[in-house]
């Protein structure tokens, strides 16, 4: 995912489409605070070791001043509007703005103290307001309407892109609406971007208190030595009155339960992550999801919509709810009877130890399906994890594969502060030598980072400005006791790929306007370059480059390579089913008209009633996310949205069949994907752009099922 999706998105992109209304002048000081001026770091990058936590709430207030003058300049000008005096004037204005929040928002995902999250409880509802501001400035409206009207059909290029966006968005935020309905709309936005951000420190606060503790090492059977020293040193840095813990991921299932032997610490482990924030216990999440999904309905409705789905869907490539249910469905017929006769194969193999009356429970499903892998191929996940050092997938790996492709070289550097320790930062060049862009890589898991992965940026890139990307990534990868090697999971590996397609899709951006930048395209294509770049992971040459063991830097050996990349697609019906599961639930959540709220203690049926209707009420396959801690779609980013990982992934696995026809690592085909895609950020029909590439009318959901294994 793209944390631009997560923290902006919601604010339906603030820092790129900011105006403000004939408000009295403030000044907030921003003496001896870092954001005063702009970064004199290489690329602008934003300089940590300068920056103090204190910074942040009054460079944000300042750039919100900041633009608000800038903005009245543009509305008071005298002069005849035109594209150049208001459409690029926007574009140049709130670069104070834009650098104080993205470095905030990137400590705000990544190492999000108690005091971060208080300056966090007032940035986001100070966003929130600006950007209703902006969105109901009239006369700044009629100016951008004017423009629309007198120039978009002599426009050319991303000049009349970008007027069509900006046009677009302001309509979408109800620029046009009557003022009584703009009120009522600022008062639902002001709530949401509240609920939405409450939510997101729900969830860690949730996790920081629902740590399994174990106090006899007899029930850690089946775990590494290495992974037990993790769970002690998770149980000393908790404080807690146990030898070991185990931590919570952000997913349903955990990790942890493939390797347990103890059938009732797995069932602890599972309930635990499964009740984390429902009604069972202290972080109960459901009065907020029930408040937002009635608010996001009445917005919805303000706006002109039935429903707020088919408002999200609208300005995405699937356009309305009736044709995503059409999608969901089709593959979820497919997908059901594969997924019905895996979890009879699994539970007959529990049988065979376990006896005739057992019944396969989800917290059974990880650990059974781990011991048929096994069986079937003859390996375990700690054979092959001394071959996934995190740097070598990382340098040897993902780089690799983007040398191969893309002709990109990536060089380590020292001499600029993170704001953690652990982040790495690399110089990437292009292949003729030139510098591209700058690489932030924070890989492991701590307290203070929100669960998942994500990509985002301190600078998009843009040439109106003359600014080249810095891109990020953060992942939860498990970090080894200080001085000893971490390694990825299989899981962490394919994820580590993932995001750094995203990353890709920022890096190799060529555009004109930070607003068309990199990854500004809709939220079902934003995950196509991310989920396509995991292809490299399996590709043969790529594979052997980076899966060397630790320890000696042997290869790793054919059988057990051969093992494992078969059982990748081996019992496919799992992961689907999970992610088509959450993608129905987000959907029917915003399927809801305004006028009839669910009461937060009837959230739990509907989620059951959801699944019911969706045919995907399997008890072994929860929902990647349920409800009660669905971040993406309560956090914000993805309401309505979540679908576009299946979506995308049709794409993705169309882009595969081309690669496999002309070559895995061809960098023609590299070069055909970066001209007529991973460049053109939100610049041209995106329909066009994968026909352009693939030499596909439109791509073929079949291919989906056929990646997967199916």
């Amino acid at each position: 995912m793209t944390l631009k999706h997560i923290f902006l998105t919601s604010l339906a992109g603030m820092t790129m489409f900011i105006a403000g209304c004939d408000k009295k002048a403030e000044t907030t000081s921003l003496e001896g605070n870092y954001f005063a001026e702009a970064s004199t770091l290489p690329f602008g990058t934003p300089d940590f070791s300068k920056i103090k936590i204190s910074d942040y709430l009054p460079a944000v207030k300042a750039g919100i001043e900041a633009q608000r003058a800038e903005i009245k300049a543009i509305v008071d000008n005298a002069e005849a509007p035109t594209f150049d005096n208001v459409i690029v004037a926007y574009q140049k204005s709130g670069t104070l703005l834009s650098r104080a929040t993205a470095a905030f928002f990137a400590v705000a995902g990544a190492d999000a103290t108690k005091e971060i999250e208080d300056i966090e409880a007032e940035v986001m509802p100070l966003l929130s307001a600006w950007h209703d501001e902006v969105a109901f400035n009239q006369d700044f409206f009629n100016k951008i309407k004017t423009v629309y009207d007198n120039e978009y059909d002599s426009l050319q290029g991303e000049d009349k892109k970008l007027l069509e966006e900006i046009y677009k968005s302001f309509s979408r935020r109800g620029a046009a609406l009557p003022d009584d309905q703009k009120k009522e709309l600022e008062k639902i936005n002001a709530r949401i971007a509240v609920l939405e951000q409450q939510f997101g420190n729900t969830l860690p606060e949730a996790v920081r208190n629902s740590l399994i503790l174990v106090k006899d090492e007899a029930e850690l059977a089946g775990l590494s030595d290495a992974d037990k020293a993790q769970l002690k040193s998770e149980a000393e840095a908790a404080g807690v009155d146990a030898p070991y813990a185990i931590t919570l991921i952000n997913t349903t299932q955990q990790p942890i339960l493939a390797s347990l032997d103890n059938r009732a610490l797995r069932e602890r482990v599972f309930k635990a992550s499964y009740h984390r924030t429902d009604e069972t216990g202290k972080y109960n999440t459901y009065p907020i999801v029930v408040e937002l999904a009635e608010l996001r309905a009445k917005k919805a409705k303000i706006l002109g919509f039935p429903n707020y789905a088919a408002y999200a869907l609208s300005d995405n490539m699937a356009k309305t709810p009736e044709n995503l249910l059409s999608f969901l469905q089709n593959i979820a017929d497919a997908y059901k009877p594969k997924a019905e006769a895996e979890m009879k194969e699994i539970e007959d193999f529990a049988k065979k130890t376990e006896g005739s009356d057992f019944t396969l429970q989800p917290w059974d499903v990880m650990y059974y399906s781990a011991k048929m892998k096994q069986a079937k191929f003859n390996f375990s996940d700690e054979d092959v994890k001394p071959y996934f050092q995190v740097d070598s997938v990382l340098q040897n790996g993902v780089f690799y594969a983007a040398n191969r492709v893309y002709g990109l070289t990536f060089e380590e550097r020292f001499d600029l502060p993170t704001y953690h320790k652990d982040m790495r930062v690399f110089t990437v060049k292009d292949k003729d030598g030139s510098e591209l862009a700058l690489f932030y890589f924070d890989p492991f898991r701590r307290p203070t980072k929100r669960g998942g992965a994500w990509m985002s940026s301190f600078v998009d890139q843009n040439t109106l400005l003359g600014q080249k990307p810095v891109i990020y990534n953060v992942l939860n990868i498990t970090k080894s006791p200080e001085g000893k090697p971490s390694f990825c999971s299989w899981d962490d590996v394919t994820t580590m790929f993932h995001e750094f397609g995203h990353s890709l899709h920022g890096m190799l951006s060529n555009v004109k306007y930070p607003a068309l930048s990199g990854t500004a395209v809709p939220s079902d294509f934003v995950e196509f370059p991310s989920q396509f770049n995991e292809y490299f992971a399996t590709v043969p040459e790529v594979f052997n480059h980076y899966a060397k063991h630790f320890e000696t830097g042997e290869p790793m050996p054919e059988k057990l390579k051969a093992n494992m990349l078969n059982s990748v697609t081996y019992l496919p019906s799992y992961a689907l089913g999970e992610n088509l599961a959450a993608t129905n639930l987000d959907l029917y959540w915003h399927l809801r008209p305004a006028g009839n709220p669910i009461k937060a203690e009837e959230a739990g049926n509907f989620e059951t009633e959801a699944l019911q209707k969706a045919g995907l009420d399997m008890v072994q396959i929860p929902p990647r996310y349920r409800t009660s801690y669905f971040n993406h779609v309560w956090g914000g980013g993805y309401a309505a949205g979540y679908y576009s990982y299946v979506f995308s992934e049709v794409l993705s696995a169309n882009a595969g069949l081309v690669f496999d026809q002309k070559g895995s690592l061809n960098p023609e085909v590299g070069q055909s994907l970066r001209d007529n895609v991973l460049s053109k950020g939100n610049t041209v029909d995106l329909n066009a752009a994968f026909a352009a590439f693939s030499g596909m009318e439109k791509p073929d959901p079949v291919a989906l099922l056929k990646s997967r294994g199916f």
